[in-house]
């Protein structure tokens, strides 16, 4: 009777999706990411979780390996006119959709154009297009009115919303609508019947994809998924997910409780994994220029003198193995790392900050400082923030809020000043897709209301720009403009490493999850 009754309680838990099979545990990866898939268009929001998702169950033409070089991926082959105006692209044999249908040039024609109207680099590429038109079955041409060096990396960017191709009738989507079908060609297959929202998420192996041949390096080479699925929890308390891990019921976090790292530095059972360069997050604060204290240029400069990047690294209890200061507008340790025009932040202090402060027009009037209490690194940072603020002779006034109301009050044009937010380097390190400076003098709404006309002409430049050089000459121009301006100020680079149990093996490096290539023991 016990067996009996143990039989039919585990038949109820596997019906319920509880507990899986001896021989399914085995070829399935649990992992808990950093937020709940909640959009699966991956054309229709920048959300980095949706890029996650991309990334499983869709394909992109292109794409970068672990040297930052971009390698085709879905392309066999390409060719160039002498003059860099006319493009031709041929794609792999063999490429189908998740529905069995074979990928054609027109689908990534029409996946192109609709991505393009959503991506700011993309845009970019089409406003300097002449036409992109399918020419068979497999060829598009893509031919340019005028010169854009960066054909090659636009189409294998890893800055969100990446380039994902999907069927031409989904692709005919407009981009403010979202697609009601999630078919994609890539490793993992979504099924809307594996799908309980606020629970968890079962993506299965595609067993008819066919990987490159080459081995797998970051995001290009051959995506081989080695296990049977991927079964994504929805955990939101970082300390119970850990448990949950150590209990053995978890194989990957996402992002590892700072305040837990130590224990887990210590915990056999798993590794924590770190990132450096492009893998690791830059912060910054935002200011407002259109109202209030910094909307003046002067006074928004005295920021440079007073944001300590090892004190808000310090606060987060990182140590040098994850965090780094890092003056660098485009990150350190990208193409495009400078020193231009960062001299006023190489020595901060208080009472540089104080001077600096009494020799603008400053009269006391409220500095606004947004706090973010549902985010551990922006709520850390605003909050050393607004301390350093008041010691160095400003106006306080701290207003705590969950992330989604300092998304909202960061659209009015006034009430507010200055919060601290953070990016990963992948979209950060190229003028083109920095979020900080992409919306300057077009969309304010995200942008801070700034309008530095001297950077549009460079963004023309640097599209167009041939060579690396020249680009990296035209990136320390902007940065120029970015600090003499204070439009913003970054206060850290650091990793939000993960961690994963032992018995996954051949892990790609990486902050965007990864799961093709790796191995369940």
């Amino acid at each position: 009777m016990r067996r009996r009754l143990a039989g039919q309680v585990l038949a109820i838990l596997l019906l319920a999706g509880l507990v899986l099979p001896a021989a399914a545990r085995a070829q399935t990866v649990t992992a808990v990411l950093e937020a709940e898939i909640v959009t699966l268009d991956p054309h229709f929001t920048p959300a980095y979780i949706t890029r996650t998702f991309g990334y499983m169950v869709f394909d992109t033409l292109f794409a970068m390996n672990g040297q930052g070089q971009v390698r085709p991926q879905m392309v066999q082959d390409w060719t160039s006119s002498p003059d860099g105006l006319t493009w031709t692209f041929t794609l792999r044999e063999g490429l189908r959709w998740h529905d069995g249908t074979p990928v054609t040039a027109a689908d990534c024609v029409a996946s192109l154009r609709r991505w393009g109207a959503r991506s700011a680099l993309g845009s970019r590429l089409l406003a300097a297009t002449a036409s992109i038109e399918a020419r068979d079955a497999r060829t598009f041409v893509l031919t340019l009115k005028e010169p854009f060096g960066l054909v090659l990396d636009t189409l294998g960017t890893t800055s969100s919303p990446v380039p994902f191709m999907m069927p031409e009738r989904l692709a005919r989507t407009p981009g403010t609508e979202r697609i009601t079908e999630i078919i994609g060609s890539g490793p993992f297959t979504y099924s809307r019947a594996d799908h309980r929202t606020g629970d968890r998420m079962l993506l299965r192996r595609n067993a008819a994809y066919v990987p490159r041949a080459e081995p797998s390096d970051y995001l290009a080479g051959g995506k081989v998924a080695r296990i049977d699925a991927l079964d994504i929890r929805v955990i939101p308390d970082g300390a119970t997910a850990v448990a949950a891990m150590r209990a053995g019921e978890i194989d990957y976090i996402q992002y590892a409780p700072f305040d837990l790292l130590g224990q887990l530095e210590r915990d056999r059972r798993v590794r924590v994994q770190s990132f450096t360069g492009l893998d690791q997050f830059t912060g910054h604060y935002r200011t407002n220029a259109a109202s209030g204290p910094f909307a003046d240029p002067a006074i928004r400069r005295v920021l440079l003198h007073l944001v300590d990047q090892a004190e808000v690294m310090a606060g987060f209890g990182l140590s040098d193995r994850y965090a780094r200061t890092c003056n660098a507008f485009f990150i350190c340790g990208s193409p495009y790392e400078s020193a231009v025009g960062t001299e006023p932040m190489q020595r901060p202090s208080i009472e540089a900050a104080r001077e600096a402060l009494r020799q603008t027009r400053y009269a006391g009037e409220p500095v606004v400082v947004l706090v973010a209490n549902d985010l551990e690194a922006a709520k850390i940072s605003s909050e050393i923030l607004a301390d350093r603020l008041r010691r160095a002779g400003f106006n306080v006034d701290m207003q705590v809020m969950d992330w989604a109301s300092v998304l909202a009050r960061r659209t009015r044009r006034d009430g507010w000043s200055v919060f601290g937010v953070h990016a990963l380097g992948v979209d950060l390190h190229n003028p083109l897709t920095n979020s900080v400076i992409g919306f300057n003098c077009t969309n304010a709404l995200t942008g801070g209301f700034h309008c530095q006309e001297g950077l549009t002409p460079l963004f023309a430049q640097f599209a167009a720009a041939p060579t690396l050089e020249a680009r990296q000459a035209l990136a320390a121009q902007m940065q120029q403009i970015v600090y003499g301006q204070a439009m913003a100020v970054p206060w850290g680079q650091f990793a939000q490493p993960a961690v994963h149990r032992v018995q996954l093996n051949n892990l790609i490096p990486s902050a965007i999850p990864l799961f093709w290539n790796v191995e369940k023991r």
